[in-house]
C-alpha cells in the first residue's frame, strides 16, 4: 500500500472513482476497508496516522485528520463517495464533523456516507445523538447526496457494561435497546459503498434481530459465559455519583448517563429491518455476538 502525494492539489486520474474510507484504524472503519478490499474495490483510507494504516489491497493510505482541512482537501480530492465514521467522543466533536463535513464538500466529492446513530434528534435524551443530528443537518446542508447508517447501541460493548461483581448498573428501568453487531453495521455500510448511488437520501436505521432490556441481555451474557450476571436499576443520582470516581469531564458524564436513560425513555427500542436488506443475512442476535467474541 501507498501513500497518496501530499504535495500536489491534484489527485491520480485512476482514483476518481475511489471509494474514501475513514476511520480504518479503528474497529468500525477497519472492517469495512477490509470487506470493501474483499470486494475488490479501489479505497482510499484517511488517517491520522500512515502507520496504523492497515495494509490491504487496492487500499491506498493518505493522511488528514478531520480537523485539517488542507490535508483533507488534497486527500479527497478525485474521490467521489466517502464514508465518514464518526469521530471519537470529545466536547469538540461536532465542530470536528462540521469541519470535515466543509472540507469533503471542498473537495468535489459527490455522496457521503455518514455514520450516525439510532433516533438522532435535536432533543434525544442520549445526549450524542444530538451531535449526529447535528452533523446530519450540516450534511444535508451541503448540497451532497448523502446517506446516514443510524447504528443502536453496539451489541459487542454489551459486555463491558458488567462490573467486576458481574452486575450491569446504570438507570435503564425496563427500557430496551435493539443491539447491533459491528461486523452487521460493517456489512451494510461496505453494501451501501458498493452502489452507492442506490442508496443517495436514505437513511437507514441499524439494529439487531430483538430488543432487550439489560435484566435480558444479562440473562444472555450469563447463559453464553456460564457466570451470572445480573442488571441493577440505578436512579439517575446513583448513576451520577458511581461514575463520578472516574473524573470525567460533566459532557462525558452526561453521555454515559444518558446512553441509560435513553433506553429507559425508549428511544433506542425498535427492530428495522435494514440489516439483513442491506446484507443480504438475518441480522446477528447478542448471544451470537458473544459467542464470536469468546472465540
Amino acid at each position: 500500500m501507498t501513500e497518496l502525494p501530499t504535495e500536489s492539489s491534484e489527485s491520480p486520474e485512476s482514483s476518481e472513482s475511489e471509494v474514501v474510507v475513514t476511520g480504518a484504524t479503528g474497529r468500525l472503519g477497519g472492517r469495512v476497508a477490509r470487506l470493501l478490499a474483499q470486494r475488490g474495490i479501489s479505497q482510499r483510507l484517511l488517517v491520522r496516522d500512515l502507520d496504523r494504516a492497515p495494509d490491504l489491497a487496492g487500499a491506498t493510505a493518505v493522511r488528514g485528520a478531520f480537523g485539517d482541512h488542507d490535508a483533507v482537501v488534497r486527500g479527497l480530492r478525485g474521490a467521489r463517495t466517502v464514508l465518514m465514521v464518526s469521530a471519537s467522543e470529545s466536547a469538540d466533536r461536532l465542530a470536528r464533523h462540521k469541519a470535515f463535513v466543509d472540507s469533503v464538500a471542498r473537495a468535489g466529492v459527490e455522496h457521503l456516507v455518514y455514520v450516525s446513530f439510532f433516533g438522532a434528534a435535536p432533543d434525544a435524551t442520549f445526549t450524542l445523538a444530538r451531535d449526529h443530528f447535528h452533523t446530519e443537518e450540516h450534511i444535508r446542508a451541503s448540497g451532497m447526496a448523502y446517506t446516514f447508517l443510524r447504528d443502536n447501541m453496539y451489541a459487542d460493548f454489551v459486555p463491558h457494561l458488567v462490573g467486576e461483581d458481574g452486575v450491569i448498573r446504570g438507570p435503564a428501568g425496563q427500557g430496551r435497546a435493539a443491539f447491533v453487531s459491528q461486523d452487521d453495521i460493517a456489512e451494510a455500510a461496505a453494501a451501501v459503498l458498493s452502489r452507492p448511488g442506490d442508496h443517495a437520501g436514505t437513511v437507514y436505521d441499524l439494529t439487531g434481530p430483538q430488543s432487550l432490556t439489560l435484566g435480558e441481555a444479562a440473562a444472555v451474557l450469563s447463559e453464553v459465559l456460564g457466570r451470572t450476571v445480573t442488571y441493577h436499576p440505578e436512579t439517575v443520582e446513583e448513576a451520577y455519583a458511581s461514575r463520578a470516581s472516574y473524573g470525567a469531564p460533566p459532557w462525558q458524564l452526561d453521555a454515559w448517563v444518558s446512553t441509560y436513560t435513553a433506553m429507559a425513555a425508549g428511544q433506542l427500542d425498535g427492530v428495522s429491518d435494514a440489516v439483513p436488506f442491506l446484507t443480504g443475512h438475518p441480522a446477528t442476535s447478542l448471544a451470537d455476538v458473544i459467542r464470536a467474541m469468546k472465540n
